[in-house]
């Protein structure tokens, strides 16, 4: 894997942790009225969104049980529409995706 992959799979990383811990103790109607936590939140994973843009294809084509072209996708419709964010979209992101992702990332990044 190529170092800038795996520069880009570390920021994926640290963006889910951040994401998984800024929910942490809270619940779903936190995100409809804390405001700074939607934010925190979608901004980590249009970052993650953003990093997985940037993997090369070589990458993408070895790590086909990565949802690369989801995670793009997701951070696309974050940032264009952001004035129609789906809360209920993001907590099941941040709660059952990024939760059962991050051991894949850290495989990939040779983390433990």
């Amino acid at each position: 894997m190529r170092s800038e992959d795996l520069v880009r799979i570390q920021h994926m990383i640290e963006a889910s942790e951040n994401a998984v811990a800024f929910v942490s103790g809270r619940s779903r109607s936190d995100l409809d009225t804390d405001r700074m936590l939607l934010f925190a939140v979608v901004r980590a994973i249009e970052i993650m969104g953003e990093a997985a843009n940037r993997i090369t294809d070589e990458t993408r084509e070895a790590q086909p049980a990565v949802p690369w072209h989801a995670m793009v996708g997701m951070r696309n419709r974050l940032v264009h529409a952001y004035f129609e964010i789906n809360t209920q979209m993001v907590w099941e992101t941040v709660t059952v995706e990024i939760p059962s992702l991050l051991p894949t990332l850290k495989a990939l990044a040779g983390a433990k």
